[in-house]
């Protein structure tokens, strides 16, 4: 540990609910709107010993974690430390990896995703992704949200309800509900990444995964992403990566540090980073390294 801790540490102050971190990015504050986690029993997603390896390279070393429904939960760490690879593996986004071997098992709904009779379509429609870099179609505003529906199966006169839904759920139907037939990429970064987000929705998922969604975006944009998940977490499960200690500390009910392959420690994330396990987790937290 660091020998003068009151410099580099979380300090609390007033209550609670009002924090301060004493890193590169000053403070924190949580206003009182923010709902710490009720500690649910039930989980989403639960992680069993699970492996990973690019070729003779191993990225994952045996991960443990439990995922609770109804929370947004942040996975932090330095580049390469492999959590990044780890979200890709709630949703088999690693099968079209060459040479990527798994070992170990992540169970969704009871069931283990990496078994040999799961359909992997209809898993990444239940276990949703947006990417770092927003990738709308070249095509129209409502033609991209209507995609995952319409292949689907779902009937032409339902989509504009579901399209209106979606871009509801995603603060943006207000914005473009007057050019629903424009180019979706007219769209600014930020409505592009909410569009990507609307476009998720829509085929009703129960999870999202986030990979850095926000690294690309100005404050602003930044702020209503993170306001989405937030409110989002009432209906589906949200799971972030996120190499933002502050945006970590902002919307995440749960936060797991990874590094080089391991998951150091994973709990509440007030907890986290006022009181960490692990001296590596202070250190990498209070900008240490990373």
């Amino acid at each position: 540990m660091a020998e003068n801790l009151s410099e580099s540490v979380p300090v609390f102050t007033d209550s609670p609910l009002k924090k301060r971190y004493r890193t590169a990015e000053s403070f924190v504050d949580f206003g009182p709107e923010q709902k710490f986690p009720s500690r649910p029993v039930e989980n989403t997603i639960t992680v069993s010993d699970l492996k990973l390896w690019y070729g003779p390279v191993q990225a994952l070393k045996g991960i443990t974690l439990n995922i609770p429904k109804n929370c947004v939960y942040s996975f932090i760490g330095p580049s390469g430390c492999g959590k990044s690879t780890f979200l890709r593996t709630l949703n088999r986004m690693n099968d079209m990896v060459p040479n990527c071997k798994i070992d170990g098992e992540v169970i969704v709904d009871g069931a283990n995703i990496y078994d040999k009779d799961v359909d992997v379509v209809d898993l990444r429609k239940r276990v949703g992704m947006v990417f770092q870099k927003a990738n709308p179609f070249p095509m129209s505003i409502f033609e991209n949200v209507a995609y995952g529906p319409r292949i689907h199966g779902v009937p032409k006169k339902d989509l504009p309800g579901i399209v209106e839904h979606a871009l509801k759920r995603a603060a943006l139907w207000d914005e473009v509900k007057d050019r629903l037939k424009s180019s979706a990429l007219s769209l600014s970064g930020g409505q592009q990444q909410r569009l990507c987000i609307a476009r998720t929705l829509a085929v009703d998922p129960e999870i999202i995964l986030f990979d850095e969604p926000c690294s690309a975006l100005d404050p602003i944009s930044t702020g209503k992403i993170e306001e989405l998940m937030m409110e989002l977490k009432s209906d589906y499960t949200i799971i972030v990566v996120t190499h933002n200690m502050q945006q970590a500390a902002r919307i995440s009910d749960y936060t797991a540090f990874f590094l080089s392959g391991d998951l150091v420690e994973a709990g509440e994330t007030i907890h986290m980073f006022e009181n960490p396990k692990d001296t590596r987790t202070e250190e990498y937290i209070t900008g240490r390294f990373g």
